[in-house]
């Protein structure tokens, strides 16, 4: 029997496709009447007196074996609910394909004249009909051309408008042909009511099927139109082609045509006047050329929707929208073929619970979908957006858009994963495979759930700590507001802002972990005895800590001194607990731990002396080498200098005698840090002075002396000119002394 291979056919599909759970197969059971192939067995298996005694006896033994044990209620097994699923849509499948195959042989045989129907009233009713159905369409055809005249103005006049204006126009063209529907559908009526009712002024049930069925699909049309405008592309406002918006308006439009008047009109028709069986062929019929034509769209535009899937990929994009549109691209249009299919043959074996179940379910999806992508879409674009604080904020805080930028992303990406999550969940619960919001108020839902949040509360306001004093010890640190901070505030800013956040740290972990129910006593104790394990073995490490806790109480030096620790000199640019970073004058970086440290030298505390030891010759006058001294002195105090000197000059006097020269000392105080820069500058105005005056600054000299006779003669001194081995320049010559 053909059916039979139709029945096979649809339950294969269903198997694979109808995604039904056992509660919801069982509510569509129990709201569900029972099939009329069902009843039909049952009075066969009743007017037949050996099946009638067959099902007696059954049910005896069935009762009593049910009285010798009590039943015991068990948990069906998974494979158990797959075959109940499976034979419940198998019988399903067989009965819906005996009500279409009963249809179809109802029709075969009103066409052939082998059924007992009135074809008189048949004919009047058509007759009827059609007179309704011309009327109703001549006067919808008439109104549309006047519409049409109206939606042309508006749509020169809304040519390059603002998009509030167009929009306006767009709302006046769609009332206008709202209001056309209206009259033609109000046109028909009056057609049934006076001209066909007559004298009774009545309507026969057909007519105001066809009526309502032209409302309903043409105001659904309107609302097409009202979307894509395909005549009229000045009062489109969403961004679609010309040519696209006429492709999708003419296959949406004659769908919405075929499915609306098969289901609003000839379906009950048929079902008043025929059978059922004959309405639910046409059912079966309209529903499956229907997804035919659905078919071949999504083959039509199979490459231009992977295209566009694959376009953001394409563009070198790597966010999770990209990934997926890359992955979707190449199945998409199996994906939706398949989907098509399935919401076939779940209308065809349960249309009054599965089909609303599906539909229900894919509409939640697809706006879980719709929500989670353009909640990842915004979240994507800040994260990789460059994030730009106002000048001023930048100029008080110079380090905080730079940590915004380091943090934001990664606290992005976690926000992405959550929301792609939550999307999951929401699919899950739409189609039933969790019951997610159940778990939720539950009190193991409840419980988890809110150990999470405060998790993610404490871990958010951890953060926000962590950026405040940040932020705050940046701001006290910036010289160009508030007050100059001093090297000691630096240091130690700079001290109690790694300290607070190691300790930040742990406490958020630490209370972070409880909040998800964590025992953390045993961490507590487990880190008491690690750090007592790290006193006894590090003991180096603990001496810096300690020798690095003294400095900084002694305030011995800090960031930006120029120190000398042991055989390194040089500035302070890092100081810790434990160590200490020294940049030395050629550029080198020395890290040196405190237990290493025996003494500190610091140049620059308080304040520092330029000493000038100056070396002049025997013969020169002291006074006027301490007059000269002077002027150089006068002369600095004349330039920039003089804002860095805190004292006058410190004159010394004479130091020491030297092989070839005497040495003048003198001071110069001044700033912390100043006396490098000073005595350079005083040095050359010595330099000046010096050989403004004549005095001679000496240099080694080495006295040659021959030797003398008896008679107090000295040896004369032998020059002898040298011939050179090699050619040499003009001018050159080689002297030798001989004695």
């Amino acid at each position: 029997m053909p059916f039979r291979r139709f029945a096979a056919s649809l339950l294969f599909l269903l198997v694979l496709l109808v995604p039904l759970t056992p509660s919801h197969a069982q509510d569509s059971a129990q709201s569900t009447p029972p099939p009329a192939s069902s009843v039909d067995d049952l009075v066969r298996i009743l007017e037949n007196e050996d099946a009638r005694n067959a099902l007696l006896t059954r049910l005896k033994n069935e009762a009593a074996a049910q009285q010798g044990q009590e039943p015991v209620e068990q948990e069906p097994t998974i494979a158990r609910q797959i075959a109940e699923q499976t034979r419940a849509a198998a019988e399903q499948v067989m009965a819906g394909g005996e009500a279409v195959w009963s249809g179809v042989t109802a029709l075969a045989g009103m066409v052939t004249g082998a059924g007992t129907l009135d074809y008189r009233a048949i004919q009047t009713l058509a007759l009827n009909v059609i007179l309704v159905g011309a009327s109703l369409f001549a006067a919808f055809f008439v109104l549309r051309i006047l519409a049409h005249i109206v939606q042309r103005t508006l749509d020169r006049r809304a040519a390059s408008r603002h998009w509030s204006i167009r929009a306006i126009f767009t709302t006046i063209a769609t009332l206008a042909d709202i209001i056309s529907v209206a009259l033609a559908w109000g046109v028909g009526y009056v057609m049934a009511l006076q001209v066909i009712g007559g004298a009774t002024g009545r309507m026969d049930i057909n007519q105001t099927l066809l009526l309502n069925a032209f409302l309903m699909v043409e105001m659904v049309k309107a609302a097409m139109r009202f979307v894509l405008q395909p005549r009229f592309p000045a009062l489109r406002l969403v961004p679609v082609s010309d040519t696209a918006a006429a492709y999708w308006y003419f296959w949406l439009a004659r769908a919405v045509s075929l499915v609306g008047y098969a289901f609003m009109f000839v379906a009950p028709i048929l079902a008043a006047n025929v059978s059922e069986s004959a309405a639910q062929a046409v059912r079966v019929l309209v529903m499956l050329t229907a997804l035919v034509i659905a078919i071949v769209v999504i083959l039509q535009n199979r490459d231009r929707v992977r295209d566009v899937l694959s376009s953001r990929a394409a563009g070198g994009r790597t966010d999770f929208i990209s990934r997926s549109g890359a992955f979707l691209a190449g199945v998409w249009h199996l994906v939706a073929i398949a989907y098509l299919i399935a919401i076939f043959v779940v209308w065809l074996v349960n249309p009054q619970a599965a089909l609303p179940f599906m539909i229900t379910a894919t509409v939640k999806s697809v706006v879980a979908v719709i929500v989670g992508g353009l909640v990842i879409a915004f979240i994507g674009r800040f994260a990789n957006a460059n994030l730009i604080l106002p000048a001023d904020v930048r100029a008080r805080l110079p380090a905080l858009e730079g940590r915004l930028r380091a943090f934001v992303p990664r606290v992005m990406q976690i926000i992405r994963t959550v929301v792609t999550i939550g999307v999951v969940i929401a699919i899950a619960q739409s189609w039933g495979l969790i019951d997610f919001l159940g778990w939720l108020s539950s009190e193991a839902g409840q419980r988890i759930s809110g150990s999470a949040i405060a998790a993610l509360i404490v871990l958010a306001m951890g953060f926000l700590a962590y950026l405040a004093v940040s932020s705050w010890v940046e701001y006290r640190l910036n010289p160009e507001f508030g007050t100059i901070p001093t090297s000691r505030e630096k240091t130690l800013l700079s001290l109690f802002r790694n300290a607070f956040t190691i300790a930040l740290i742990v406490l958020v972990s630490m209370l972070a972990l409880a909040q998800i129910g964590v025992n953390i006593a045993p961490l507590l104790a487990g880190a008491g005895v690690l750090g007592l394990a790290i006193g006894f073995g590090a003991q180096k490490l603990v001496q810096d800590i300690i020798t690095g806790v003294f400095i900084q109480l002694e305030n011995v030096m800090n960031e930006g001194d120029v120190v000398s620790l042991g055989s390194v000199s040089g500035v302070v640019e890092k100081l810790t607990i434990r160590s200490v970073s020294i940049r030395s004058l050629d550029g080198t970086l020395h890290l040196i731990p405190f237990s290493s440290v025996d003494t500190v030298s610091n140049m620059v505390k308080g304040f520092g002396y330029h000493v000038a030891e100056i070396g002049v010759a025997y013969r020169e006058d002291i006074d006027e080498v301490k007059a000269a001294m002077q002027e150089a002195f006068d002369l600095l105090m004349e330039t920039e200098w003089r804002e860095k000197i805190i004292d006058t000059l410190d004159m010394q006097g004479i130091t020491a005698f030297g092989d070839s020269a005497i040495t003048v000392r003198a001071r110069i105080k001044t700033v912390a840090g100043g006396h490098w820069g000073a005595g350079r500058a005083y040095n050359e105005f010595i330099k000046q002075v010096f050989d403004r005056r004549g005095i001679e600054i000496p240099f080694p000299h080495v006295t040659l002396y021959m030797g003398e006779d008896k008679a107090g003669k000295a040896p004369p001194l032998r020059l002898e000119r040298a011939k050179p081995e090699t050619p040499r320049p003009e001018g050159e010559e080689k002297l030798i002394l001989q004695p």
